[in-house]
Order: C-alpha cells, then sequence, then structure tokens
C-alpha cells in the first residue's frame, strides 16, 4: 500500500466524497516549493513521531528483530532518522503530482544511464528489480531516460478514485503503470509483438500467507518471499537489473543501474531472487534510515 495513503473502510459514496475534498488540499501542497514542503514534513515528523506515534512500535520492533547487534540507544536513532526521511517521501510523492521535468531531473539523477545502450543495441527487454529504499516514487522519470517501453507493476487501491489518482500521477513522465495481476499478460503480449520493455518492479514485498513458493533469508530472517520477477524472467528471457537508490541529501537522490542476470534461464531456481536482496541488505546495512521500516515486513517470520 501507498504510504501517504490510508485504507478506509468505507462506501464507495463515501470514498467519493473523500477524494472530492482531499484533491484540492494534495494538488495545493503540490505547488508549494519544496522548501516550504520540507517545513511541512520537519512539522509531520514532530506530530508523527513525538505526538501520534505511527507505526512506532512496528518500526523499533523491526530494528530490534534485524539488528540485536546494535544498542538501544543505535536503533532509537535509526527510528528518529527513518520517520525524518518517511515524512520526507510523503511530501515528495505529493510533490509528484505537478513536478515538472526539469526539477526532477535535478533532483533524481541517473548516474550510468549509457549502460542501457548494449541492452538495445541486442533487444533486449529488461526487468529492473528496486526495493522500498530512498525514494522509490520519483523513478517515473526513468521514462524519459531510455528508449525501451517503460513500465511499473502497483498494487491497485481499494477506492478506484484514488487508485486513478496514483496512476495519473505515477504515469506523469509517460511511463505505463500495470497492477501487479496484469503485468504477465501485458508483457507476454508485448514479448510477442517484439515490443522491448523495462519494466519496474519493487521487488521486496511480502507474499501473502500460502501465496508463496519459496522461503528465504531478508536480513538474517526467515521470511517468504516475492520470486515473480524471476519466474518473469525465465519465462520471456528478459535480462535483469538491481536499481540503487541512494539519499545524497534531502530532496536529492541518485540512481544508479547494477546488471544482475543477462541469461536468466540458466541459474538455479531462487538465485536471481537472492542476488537482489543481497543487493538490496547491502544497502540497508550501510545506511538503515533509508528503509521503509514501517512495513511489516517480517511479520510471517519463521521463529
Amino acid at each position: 500500500m501507498n504510504i501517504y495513503l490510508i485504507s478506509f473502510a468505507i462506501t464507495t459514496p463515501m470514498q467519493r466524497l473523500l477524494y472530492i475534498l482531499a484533491y484540492p488540499i494534495l494538488w495545493l501542497l503540490s505547488i508549494l516549493p519544496m522548501r516550504i514542503l520540507y517545513i511541512k514534513s520537519t512539522a509531520l515528523y514532530f506530530l508523527v513521531y513525538y505526538v501520534v506515534g505511527y507505526r512506532k512500535k512496528v518500526v523499533k520492533d523491526n530494528l530490534v528483530l534485524v539488528f540485536p547487534e546494535k544498542t538501544q540507544e543505535e536503533r532509537n536513532l535509526i527510528a528518529q532518522k527513518f520517520f525524518k526521511h518517511l515524512c520526507d517521501i510523503i511530501f515528495e510523492t505529493l510533490k509528484s503530482f505537478t513536478i515538472s521535468e526539469k526539477e526532477i531531473r535535478k533532483r533524481f539523477v541517473v548516474t550510468n544511464a549509457e549502460i542501457l545502450d548494449p541492452y538495445y543495441k541486442n533487444d533486449r527487454s529488461i526487468l529492473l528489480m528496486a526495493g522500498h529504499y530512498g525514494n522509490w516514487e520519483w523513478s517515473g522519470i526513468l521514462n524519459k531516460l531510455m528508449q525501451h517501453q517503460a513500465h511499473a507493476v502497483y498494487k491497485p487501491l481499494g477506492s478506484k478514485q484514488f487508485d486513478a489518482l496514483v496512476k495519473k500521477t505515477r504515469e506523469h513522465f509517460g511511463g505505463i503503470i500495470v497492477s501487479n495481476k496484469k503485468i504477465v499478460p501485458v508483457l507476454f503480449r508485448k514479448w510477442k509483438k517484439g515490443i522491448k520493455t523495462l519494466t519496474y518492479i519493487l521487488s521486496d514485498q511480502t507474499p501473502k500467507l500460502g501465496a508463496f513458493k519459496h522461503r528465504d533469508r531478508f536480513m538474517g530472517i526467515d521470511v517468504p518471499v516475492f520470486t515473480g520477477t524471476e519466474e518473469l524472467a525465465k519465462k520471456l528471457d528478459f535480462s535483469v537489473l538491481y536499481l540503487k537508490v541512494e539519499k545524497v541529501k534531502r530532496g536529492y537522490y541518485t540512481a544508479t543501474f547494477v546488471p544482475m542476470v543477462d541469461n536468466p534461464k540458466e541459474y538455479p531456481d531462487f538465485q536471481i531472487t537472492r542476488m537482489f536482496f543481497d543487493a538490496l541488505e547491502a544497502q540497508i546495512r550501510e545506511k538503515p534510515e533509508y528503509y521503509l521500516w514501517s512495513h511489516k515486513r517480517w511479520k510471517l517470520r519463521n521463529n
């Protein structure tokens, strides 16, 4: 679920009313300069962390689980930095509604777009694996930097109005947003037609109970893992890359394409998935405050 939207158990008419009331506020916030939004982000941090305590226990429990070797003071500092980053992400996502291409190119810089040239030359479609690290919402600008047709996979929201808003926002720079239930037939049809694609997939999602094929260790904890990206790569013989997003400073990120696999069918089952988690874990251990700790990623762990 998108971190800035909350699920409501309400009727469709009430969802429409909520959307009608919320949209003007979200749009007005979106047109504010980033410096103003970051002032609001700081205020939201104090409210969320010190007053409301939104998912504070989830975050701290996750940190105790994956960083038992750290002191309580060290984990508390990570939690504080994470909530500051989370509030920044909320307002950066709101800014996505109206942000210009010029501004987002300045704030979300791809360091090695030229690395994709051999894939264009060899007519190789790409699956781009990424995690909930840094800022995943600004990745839509990738469409402006490549020759392949860009897609991104997402999980539809319960509210049709807010779902349409999310799709519109993420397609702001011309990429195609496809639901997780439709991505396989969509890519298969384009593969049959010879259309080359690059598909962005957040691959650290938590599979539903009873709906997973494999367990592995993520940050040292045995959990179910999402293997759909690897299975799709093998089925369609797509190359696999990792998108390494790093936060340079507040409001500024770099994104680096990291080649992983060009011949997926030659790899044993689940090895590509393991490679992805190794890459993501390395980032988390280096700067843990930029991972999405408020997600119950380890709820289905084996004790």
